[in-house]
């Protein structure tokens, strides 16, 4: 695995902006984002978009930011610190949605602006608890999807979203290419969730070519934040300079990684953990 450079003492290093949720558990979320952006030698510059009441068995509750701080938490940062990529992750309504997609296209970050965004379309945990309001799927679909530099849904996300069942590779095809449709520049669909072999399998289509990222299945049940931590990975190779196939080879040997590493942590599901490269 080729690993992103860790900037020198003293040096200003490449900056990368999380726009997402808090996870109290600290397994996902901004939290899961910030770990990951550290250890890929980045600075995680934040706009807090919701708070969760969590742990590692489940959501119990959110509270939704204002979407105007949302925004302004965005404008603040990029206007004065600057940043080299972005990604988005729990942004819990249609407002807030809607508020995201106009500060961004304001200061320059998503599909066709200087700033690349990748989108995590985060709608529910891995406990299947509501992270985003029913209504909002819409917003997803028809403002977050279309500013995307690249969308990231796990196959609960892509079901909603899409309306297809992912269970082979065909069906995995055409949701790549439905989500393409709703005007990602580019879709991803991730096979962690079809555990039908050994390995996993996640499919990249640009709109015109499918490329494949495999890598050996990781027998745990500690995956909180593996979305996250892909995105984030991902957002982190692309403010490095590399192409988006590059940036996601990355981010796939990055989480790979990550869930060799996790841990047991709480009664429930324990997080993936970047904290191998430490060692």
């Amino acid at each position: 695995m080729k690993l992103l450079p860790l900037t020198p003492d003293g040096q200003t290093p490449i900056r990368v902006l999380t726009i997402a949720g808090t996870d109290s558990g600290g397994g996902a979320g901004i939290q899961a984002d910030s770990r990951t952006m550290a250890l890929c030698g980045v600075h995680a510059c934040v706009a807090v978009a919701a708070v969760t009441v969590q742990n590692s068995v489940g959501v119990s509750g959110f509270h939704e930011i204002p979407p105007e701080i949302v925004a302004d938490q965005v404008r603040s940062v990029v206007t004065d610190i600057g940043v080299s990529a972005a990604k988005t992750g729990m942004l819990a309504s249609t407002a807030i949605i809607e508020s995201v997609a106009r500060v961004c296209a304001e200061v320059g970050i998503g599909k066709g602006q200087t700033v690349p965004l990748v989108v995590d379309p985060v709608c529910a945990s891995m406990h299947g608890d509501p992270l985003l309001h029913a209504e909002a799927l819409d917003a997803v679909r028809n403002t977050l999807i279309p500013i995307a530099s690249l969308v990231t849904p796990n196959l609960d996300e892509v079901r909603l979203i899409t309306g297809i069942e992912v269970v082979d590779d065909a069906s995995a095809r055409r949701a790549a290419e439905a989500l393409h449709a709703l005007g990602a520049q580019w879709s991803l669909v991730k096979g962690g969730h079809l555990r039908t072999s050994t390995s996993s399998t996640d499919l990249l289509f640009d709109g015109e070519r499918f490329h494949e990222f495999t890598s050996p299945r990781i027998d745990t049940g500690n995956d909180h934040g593996g979305g996250d931590t892909l995105a984030a990975a991902i957002a982190c190779a692309l403010a490095h300079g590399r192409s988006m196939p590059e940036a996601v080879e990355f981010g796939k040997e990055w989480v790979t990684r990550c869930l060799a590493a996790s841990y047991d942590l709480g009664a429930g599901h324990g997080p993936v953990s970047p904290l191998w490269r430490l060692h």
